[in-house]
């Protein structure tokens, strides 16, 4: 086994991107330019990854919306009445925008928040201070005055705020009435109304069902705004608002409509320009959770909207501590590797269920690509939203 270096995954720095931009060229040559750098330079091989951020695509399509833009779709298709707003994540770049927006489009908006923390682990209070008063989170409905009778004003550890006072100011803001109340069930919403926006990304269909059969009347996600154009606005007919960024303070920036041509066509052009074949893929949030925030990092509704066919599937790995300690303990040195080299090459094409691959991580390709992209690229200003990966599919006996 003459390499030494098995997975790298690389950050390429692009130009900053605009409304029409020509993506397939803009990463086409990004990553040409990369490849043939003096200093920096590699050889493309088959089945190397080329990654690009779901924020560059959505904004070479000019895919965005306004706060008037999203009231009006919210008032359209909820009534403009009294409307409860159910599970909204805790976050001023990811919902305050939109919130702005739901609460212009209606006259009074009951914000039902779960606690302790919100379903991506943004914490209102802590688990112990729920202990300390008595509280069960599963069966009490708390109203705001008893929420501040209990715990006061917590602010978010990392951000400063707290997002039960700002979000009741957006409301008012935008000039609807609020109504704060705390509750994990989604049905407590229907106590103040039967207009229900449900705000919640990864448990959404579960929450409009129980709605739905609990009596509710409209009963709408985030997905079922801006499923189309509003008055000029851009839109996604999958996904509606779920996985929206804040652009400016009037405008939210949509995730990116039907990307499956474009990752198809860079593709197409890589190999007309290198003769190798690599897979492409859009990447957003990764779905990984941070240990001390407590963060789940996936807000989006997926990690990878849009991927060419090789990227489908979960990975197929023997797990090596466990032969090196196992089917092999009596073996070391050259003769241990051969026989752990050996089994690669002989393992089966579908390892589910045998304890040789016990503990491998047997998640989606694409989450776990996308998680390692968007490690890699960061949400900041390290100015690298394409990302080059090598030898992810390699394993101890790749030559």
């Amino acid at each position: 086994m003459s390499r030494t270096v098995g997975t790298v995954s690389r950050g390429l720095r692009a130009p900053i991107i605009r409304e029409g931009d020509d993506l397939i060229d803009i990463v086409t040559q990004s990553v040409l330019n990369a490849a043939r750098s003096p200093e920096d330079g590699f050889t493309v091989r088959d089945r190397d990854i080329v990654a690009m951020t779901e924020a560059i695509v959505a904004r070479a399509q000019g895919n965005y919306a306004t706060v008037d833009q999203i009231a009006a779709d919210v008032r359209a298709k909820l009534g403009g009445g009294t409307v409860g707003v159910v599970f909204p994540i805790l976050s001023r770049n990811r919902f305050a925008i939109c919130l702005r927006g739901i609460a212009k489009g209606c006259e009074k908006v009951i914000l039902q928040l779960s606690y302790p923390s919100d379903e991506v682990g943004n914490h209102l209070i802590s688990l112990d201070a729920l202990d300390e008063k008595g509280v069960d989170p599963y069966r009490d409905v708390l109203t705001l005055e008893k929420y501040r009778e209990l715990f006061g004003y917590e602010k978010h550890p990392f951000t400063g705020v707290d997002y039960v006072e700002y979000y009741e100011n957006l409301i008012k803001e935008a000039g609807a009435q609020v109504e704060v109340i705390f509750a994990n069930d989604p049905r407590a919403v229907l106590e103040y109304t039967k207009d229900v926006l449900t705000c919640d990304i990864h448990s959404r269909a579960r929450s409009k069902r129980l709605l739905k059969a609990a009596g509710g009347n409209r009963v709408l996600g985030l997905d079922d705004i801006l499923t189309a154009s509003v008055d000029g606005s851009g839109w996604n007919e999958k996904y509606g608002l779920l996985g929206s960024n804040k652009a400016t303070e009037d405008k939210v920036k949509l995730f990116p409509r039907d990307p499956q041509p474009l990752v198809d066509a860079i593709q197409k052009r890589l190999m007309e320009e290198t003769g190798r074949h690599i897979e492409v893929m859009v990447y957003g949030d990764g779905a990984f959770k941070d240990p001390a925030g407590r963060i789940w990092e996936l807000a989006d509704p997926v990690v990878s909207p849009a991927y060419t066919a090789g990227l489908e599937g979960t990975p197929n790995e023997l797990k090596l501590k466990y032969l090196a300690d196992n089917d092999f303990g009596h073996l070391s040195g050259e003769a241990l590797r051969d026989a752990i080299a050996e089994a690669i090459k002989k393992k089966d094409t579908d390892l589910k269920g045998q304890m040789v691959s016990e503990g491998t991580t047997p998640r989606r390709l694409t989450d776990l690509i996308g998680s390692l992209c968007d490690l890699t690229s960061g949400s900041g200003d390290k100015g690298t939203p394409i990302i080059y990966i090598q030898g992810y599919f390699d394993n101890y006996t790749t030559e």
